[in-house]
């Protein structure tokens, strides 16, 4: 009896073992995500009309597929527009076309770098003949393995906030102070303009956890935020799901960068850098500025 007892008890314990396998093998798995929300100021707010994804000469876009979420930022070279060129429709378009590429998942979301060549390869064979110069940074957030995967050229960027502290950031891209690395189309005979390849952007790989806040944004928050006022603001959001409080704590970015952007006592973090270049600089720098806020969560 005690024998037969035995094994009924050690088929029945095999069979809930095999049961709950099998459950959860069939339960669909959780991913990670992105929460986003944007913010952000053209500089000359009486002159800007607005469009959607564009502010002043900045644009930018929020992407996602069934196992990535992809954030982009983009600042058009303003100095197009003693040519007669909209430096923001080169921005614009740039992210439009990823934008696009990302929606019918013609990317890969561990190649970044590809997605930016992508765009300025539609770019370029645009038909309109879309021309001037951008930055461009991408970051895409890959569930299946809870990585970043980054692409920046030139002087937007990003910075990732965990616990307090800068975990993980992009790197400035400069020809020298204040002419950044640029995609450019220039109208025929302007042989002498920067254009940098889209493979020349500096590409990252980095794990992210629950939590942790991203903000992806152009040198418009960068060059007049101080970085230590920037992270304080974004640890309040660490772990927030709540989108509307992710709107305040990115409208309160974009807020902060246009007011001291425009504060001529203000030593900024552009002023500072041009004292480092031996140029004698005081206030802040008055420009776009555009803010994709993110945290990732379950």
């Amino acid at each position: 009896m005690r024998s037969w007892t035995t094994r009924w008890l050690s088929r029945a314990l095999h069979q809930n073992w095999q049961a709950a396998n099998a459950t959860a093998e069939n339960k669909p798995r959780t991913y990670s995500r992105f929460i986003s929300v944007v913010s952000g100021f053209p500089k000359n707010l009486a002159q800007s009309k607005y469009k959607p994804g564009k502010m002043g000469d900045d644009a930018w876009f929020i992407a996602n597929t069934k196992t990535a979420d992809v954030l982009g930022v983009a600042d058009g070279v303003g100095g197009w527009r003693s040519y007669g060129i909209d430096p923001g429709e080169f921005a614009m378009v740039l992210m439009r076309n990823c934008e696009k590429l990302v929606k019918f998942s013609r990317f890969d979301p561990i190649k970044p770098v590809n997605l930016i060549a992508s765009g300025f390869r539609e770019l370029q064979d645009n038909r309109k003949c879309i021309l001037g110069s951008s930055t461009a940074c991408i970051v895409v957030f890959n569930r299946e393995d809870s990585s970043i995967y980054t692409a920046n050229i030139g002087d937007s960027g990003f910075i990732i906030v965990r616990k307090g502290e800068i975990v993980h950031r992009s790197e400035e891209q400069q020809h020298y102070f204040n002419t950044p690395f640029q995609l450019s189309l220039p109208p025929p005979g302007h042989t002498d303009v920067l254009s940098d390849r889209p493979e020349s952007a500096n590409t990252t790989t980095f794990p992210v956890c629950n939590g942790d806040v991203i903000l992806v944004a152009t040198d418009g928050v960068f060059d007049n935020v101080p970085i230590k006022l920037l992270v304080d603001t974004l640890q309040r959001v660490e772990g927030e799901n709540d989108q509307v409080k992710l709107q305040m704590c990115a409208n309160s970015i974009a807020l902060m960068a246009r007011s001291l952007s425009f504060d001529s006592k203000f030593l900024s973090p552009f002023s500072l850098n041009a004292r480092r270049n031996n140029i004698n600089a005081m206030g802040g720098k008055p420009d776009d500025i555009t803010v994709v806020l993110a945290t990732v969560a379950l």
